[in-house]
């Protein structure tokens, strides 16, 4: 027994000195870069004395090109599980330092094996992603660890949910795991992404760009929507995962984890004023957002891409929900085609986890233009109502100003499954604008008066009175309730507590077909 626990504590200090950044030189040289290292990572993540490794003395297998002279245990990926905030994750922290994280088989190996423990037993993956891509020694053995990563990342989603952390670059086949998981968090100024670098770019386009301007986290976050979540260093990034971690469940099956709260009052008397009496003035949906959800609970996804609507968590009565909200600040909260994308993503999200849904409305419709057009608007708004039509979770809306067009429609409206709508009394439902309606309805009249100007504002007003109200939609069934502004959180809170045990079924069938 003693000479086994001699060789174990061999094995043990070298792992210490000289595994995934625990050697002095290799763990300086990261911290000069503004990183931390791989086991610092998974220390700031993972609950303290929770975190049991998995592969800790694998090695690579590879005896080409120099390989047979160079090994490192664990080779160049820490892979285990543990507890964050007392819930049970599977995680995988890639080291730089090590072949530049490159992947291998025995690297993807470790990954796969997490994967599959985490599906198997119902818990969250997470992602610390640090690698150049696949290890160029290993060839096509490489690129096939990097497919059994994204086949069981395929096979994970909608099972367990899936978060990456891009932790320092991430180029080539690396890229492609991450986006296939649920939600993307960046580092700023130190994490790149991207399937080409800078300089096969310049090479074959002869553009000259920088590795941040091309995958950095601003570019990611704003301009292509690939990152849903920034973070100005490592350490806040390792916080923000524990936070996104605390709105969802463990798995499919589960519910998401609740706070306790006692309900009192709970009207909110600003809301009333929040509505300019100009329609055409914009006003903060955000604002909006605050005064229902439990106070500073409310977490924006993708808050920097597709501005015209809003996504995120937030808690109502300590109930976890996803909040989708069209945003008058920006384009006057129209639907165009990243916002629909970007909406129908997390709507999708939200029901594989059984996350009840609030929508909060003032759309005026689709944005016009060829822009849009050419760029399929048509099938990129159908992702939106696609999501929400297939969503079995609880599904409420509240219309605050205007719900005009298709867009009515597809913003959870009664006719595609939402089951409860609530609108504010001055909510505008109608197919358009009561201008733009006036003038294809009375064109004629208008054109024969003596005064148009007149006759048309006298239309105007006569279409406001009969269409632009909730209450018309509200004789037919398709508004549940119109209520006061400071009405909502009330209403809001009774709503869900009502839908609680809902159970919807979709017809039978392999998957559907959604305009991808």
């Amino acid at each position: 027994m003693k000479k086994h626990q001699e060789k174990f504590e061999i094995l043990q200090q070298k792992n210490e000195e000289v595994l995934l950044g625990g050697g002095k030189a290799r763990q300086d040289a990261q911290h000069k870069k503004g990183k931390l290292t791989a086991r610092e990572r998974i220390d700031l993540l993972i609950d303290k004395g929770t975190f049991q490794e998995i592969g800790k003395f694998v090695m690579h297998r590879c005896k080409d090109f120099g390989l047979d002279k160079e090994y490192y245990l664990g080779d160049g990926v820490i892979t285990g599980y543990g507890k964050v905030n007392g819930r049970m994750v599977y995680v995988f922290s890639q080291d730089f330092t090590v072949f530049g994280g490159a992947l291998s088989e025995t690297h993807a190996e470790k990954i796969v094996k997490i994967m599959n423990l985490a599906m198997k037993n119902g818990a969250p993956v997470i992602g610390l992603n640090d690698s150049g891509g696949a290890r160029i020694q290993e060839g096509v053995v490489s690129l096939a660890g990097y497919a059994d990563i994204f086949y069981l990342n395929t096979l994970a989603s909608g099972v367990v949910p899936q978060i990456s952390a891009i932790m320092g670059p991430c180029a080539g086949g690396a890229v492609y795991s991450p986006a296939i998981t649920d939600f993307i968090m960046m580092v700023e100024n130190t994490s790149y992404m991207f399937v080409t670098g800078p300089k096969v770019v310049e090479t074959v386009t002869n553009e000259v760009v920088t590795s941040e301007e091309l995958g950095g986290a601003s570019t990611h976050s704003s301009k292509s929507g690939v990152a849903h979540f920034t973070a100005p260093n490592e350490v806040d990034c390792i916080l923000q995962i524990k936070k996104l971690l605390s709105y969802m469940p463990q798995n499919c099956e589960d519910e998401a984890p609740r706070v306790n709260y006692a309900i009192s009052n709970e009207l909110r008397a600003a809301l009333d004023d929040i509505i300019p009496e100009n329609p055409n003035q914009p006003y903060d949906m955000k604002e909006v957002i605050e005064q229902i959800a439990d106070g500073d609970s409310f977490y924006e996804v993708h808050g920097n891409y597709a501005e015209n609507i809003v996504v995120g968590f937030a808690r109502l009565a300590g109930r976890s929900i996803g909040i989708v909200g069209n945003q008058p600040l920006v384009l006057a909260g129209v639907l165009d085609i990243n916002a629909s994308k970007k909406a129908a993503r997390f709507v999708r999200f939200c029901d594989c986890f059984n996350i009840p849904l609030l929508v909060l409305e003032d759309v005026p419709g689709f944005l016009p233009g060829t822009d849009q057009e050419w760029n399929a608007i048509i099938t990129n708004g159908a992702k939106l109502l696609y999501a929400f039509s297939e969503a079995t979770v609880p599904r409420v809306t509240l219309i605050t100003r205007k719900a005009y067009g298709g867009a009515y429609d597809v913003m959870n409206s009664k006719h595609i499954g939402a089951d409860m709508n609530f609108a504010w009394p001055m909510a505008e439902i109608a197919v358009m604008g009561a201008k733009g309606a006036s003038e294809i309805i009375f064109k004629k009249e208008i054109s024969q008066s003596e005064n148009p100007e007149k006759t048309l504002e006298e239309k105007i007003n006569e279409y406001n009175k009969k269409f632009a109200t909730p209450y018309r939609a509200a004789h037919r069934g398709y508004v549940d309730e119109v209520i006061m502004p400071h009405q909502s959180r009330e209403k809001l809170i009774f709503a869900f507590e009502m839908l609680e045990n809902k159970v919807a079924t979709l017809p039978k069938k392999k998957h559907g077909n959604i305009p991808l």
